[in-house]
């Protein structure tokens, strides 16, 4: 058998594997990722240095998308994309159409603030939902108004 494909009892390190598997394209973006909180072995955030095994799930965010694959055989080198497919199943779920990502408003970078109009337009558009978390927030925390009503001074 090849040195870069161990036997399914032996275990590897988590961003090993991911690297391995091509889910990344250097190692030290899959510890990082792993180090974010980004990769998940089993339902469970995992460090780098973690151990995955055939039948293992592995959950990974990469740029924002969310794959979800299971470790079939556990390898530490890297190989060619054919092999590497060889080596894990994908259960992630497919990629939104772009129609649906082309009608979510974004806001552009450094344009500031949203003014009060379009905070209320905004309310409007996500409805009552966000507004019962927005009140919520804004009961927890004082505000400067009631500190100053009640006579609290620093």
């Amino acid at each position: 058998m090849p040195a870069h494909l161990p036997s399914d009892a032996i275990s590897v390190r988590v961003d090993s594997w991911t690297w391995a598997v091509r889910l990344f394209k250097t190692r030290s973006q899959a510890a990082t990722a792993c180090r974010s909180g980004h990769v998940r072995v089993n339902g469970t955030s995992a460090k780098a240095a973690q151990q995955v095994k055939a039948g293992d799930e592995v959950r990974v965010r990469v740029s924002g998308i969310e794959r979800i694959v299971v470790v079939v055989k556990p390898i530490t080198k890297r190989v060619s994309a054919v092999l590497a497919a060889d080596c894990l199943q994908d259960n992630s779920p497919p990629p939104p159409p772009p129609e649906l990502i082309a009608s979510i408003p974004r806001r552009d970078r450094g344009a500031g603030r949203p003014t009060k109009r379009e905070r209320r337009d905004l309310e409007k558009l996500r409805g009552p939902r966000a507004l019962i978390a927005t009140s919520k927030q804004a009961d927890a925390e004082p505000s400067s108004v009631s500190r100053a009503a009640s006579g609290a001074h620093h």
